[in-house]
C-alpha cells in the first residue's frame, strides 16, 4: 500500500475512470435438504452401509438472468449450484474407509433491482455489452456475481432414489448442505473521482535474510492454545432444556 497522502494544500483534480457500479446485492444462507448425490460410480455399492463426508465444494454456479415483467429495473436471477462432493464409505464403523466421489445439484431464485440501459458498447478487443433482439429492441442485462464460502455438511446419509426408468430404486448418498452467499448485480459506469500527483512508493524492497531461528523468536507465544476453553454455561433462566446444544451426532454425518 503506498504510504502517500495529499497535503492539505493540494487541490485534486477530477478524471473519469470505467467502474463496475453494483446496484443491488443480497446476502443468504441456505440449507438445501434432501440433496441426492449422483455417484461417479453410478450407484452406491451394496456393501456399503455407512457414509460420512469428506470434502464439499462448489465447482461451478450457472446463472440465468431475466428482466421481472411490469417491473422495471428489476431481474430474476436463477443460480443452478454444482458441488463436488467425496465421501468416506464403510462397510462397518469399525472398518477402514474407501473414498467416493459424486456430485450433486442445488437452485435458488433471487431478485435485485440492476437499473436499465439501452445501449451497446463494442470493445476493440472484440467484447460486447447488450445484444439486439428479433424485436429490434435492445437488450442490456447487468452481470449477476455470486460469491460464495466452501458448503457446510449438515448430514449425509444413505438413501434409495428412482432410477431412469421410474421402477427400479437405485442406492445412493442423500446430503443437507449449508452454504453462505453473496449475489451482486453490476454494470459498467463512467464516474468522476479526485486525483493527485503520480507518487512513487517510499518503502524499500527487501527479502528477508534473518535464519529461521530468528523468525520463530519473533512469533507470539500461543498461550491460549495451553488453556482449553470451558463449555459456556448459560443462565438459570435459559438453562430450561430448550437452549441446549444440538448432540455432536446429529450434527455430523450418520
Amino acid at each position: 500500500m503506498s504510504n502517500y497522502r495529499p497535503m492539505p494544500d493540494q487541490c485534486a483534480d477530477t478524471v473519469p475512470i470505467k467502474v463496475n457500479r453494483i446496484f443491488d446485492s443480497c446476502s443468504d444462507r441456505d440449507c438445501f435438504a434432501n440433496v441426492q448425490i449422483l455417484m461417479d460410480g453410478g450407484e452406491l455399492p451394496a456393501n456399503i452401509t455407512m457414509v460420512k463426508s469428506r470434502c464439499v465444494r462448489v465447482s461451478n454456479i450457472c446463472m440465468n438472468i431475466e428482466p421481472v415483467p411490469f417491473n422495471r429495473g428489476f431481474y430474476s436471477i436463477d443460480l443452478t449450484y454444482t458441488f463436488r462432493v467425496e465421501l468416506m464409505a464403510y462397510e462397518r464403523a469399525c472398518g477402514s474407509p474407501v473414498l467416493l466421489t459424486g456430485t450433486a445439484y442445488a437452485g435458488k431464485n433471487v431478485i435485485l433491482y440492476g437499473g436499465e440501459s439501452n445501449t451497446k458498447t463494442f470493445f476493440s478487443n472484440g467484447e460486447q455489452i447488450g445484444d439486439t433482439n428479433a424485436c429490434c429492441e435492445t437488450v442490456n442485462l447487468p452481470t449477476a456475481a455470486v460469491q460464495v464460502v466452501e458448503p457446510i455438511a449438515l448430514e449425509a446419509k444413505i438413501g434409495s432414489v428412482c432410477g431412469t426408468d421410474g421402477a427400479t430404486p437405485i442406492r445412493t448418498v442423500i446430503m443437507t448442505l449449508g452454504l453462505f452467499s453473496v449475489v451482486e448485480l453490476f454494470r459498467p459506469v463512467t464516474i468522476l473521482v479526485p486525483t493527485y500527483e503520480y507518487t512513487i512508493p517510499t518503502k524499500e524492497c527487501h527479502a528477508d535474510t534473518e535464519s529461521p531461528c530468528a523468525v520463530f523468536d519473533k512469533i507470539r507465544f500461543p498461550a491460549e492454545e495451553f488453556s482449553p476453553t470451558s463449555f459456556p454455561m448459560a443462565s438459570q433462566e435459559e438453562n430450561c432444556g430448550c437452549n441446549d446444544p444440538m448432540p455432536e451426532e446429529n450434527l455430523g454425518n450418520t
